[in-house]
């Protein structure tokens, strides 16, 4: 299937640093939203935002994949609307880190929606530049 956002990004942290960003459950507040993620196969967890007029803040997940260092999937479940998320990551030559980001599974409906795609690539992108961030604190 093919992905409804596809984003890359490049971080000079090691692949073990940045790994440990995706899934220790402080750092992940930190650039994404609270949360009580668990990188356990099965494990159930929310992140959760401020709310506003069209959306509750939640976002319902489910651990699918943890193959450390190199793959985290799990589902997010947010405003009727079920997609999945994918984490891989791969050693780049000079040590830092190439990380892909995939969503997919967004209806027909969403997809058709004007913007709506464009959105959460845009939403993604800034998280990915709030964990350049936080790596680069850390």
């Amino acid at each position: 299937m093919k992905p409804d956002v596809s984003l890359d990004f490049q971080y000079k942290s090691s692949i073990d640093k940045v790994w440990n960003a995706l899934t220790d459950s402080e750092k992940l507040a930190k650039w994404i939203w609270d949360n009580d993620f668990k990188p356990l196969v099965g494990h159930k967890f929310q992140f959760r935002a401020e709310p506003n007029e069209w959306w509750n803040g939640i976002v319902e997940s489910e651990v699918l994949v943890v193959e450390e260092p190199h793959t985290l999937s799990y589902t997010w479940v947010s405003a009727g609307e079920a997609t999945t998320v994918t984490w891989t990551l791969k050693e780049s030559v000079d040590g830092g880190t190439n990380l892909h980001f995939e969503q997919t599974g967004f209806s027909e409906e969403t997809k058709a929606r004007q913007g709506a795609i464009e959105g959460a690539k845009y939403s993604w992108t800034k998280m990915g530049e709030e964990l350049e961030k936080l790596l680069a604190a850390l």
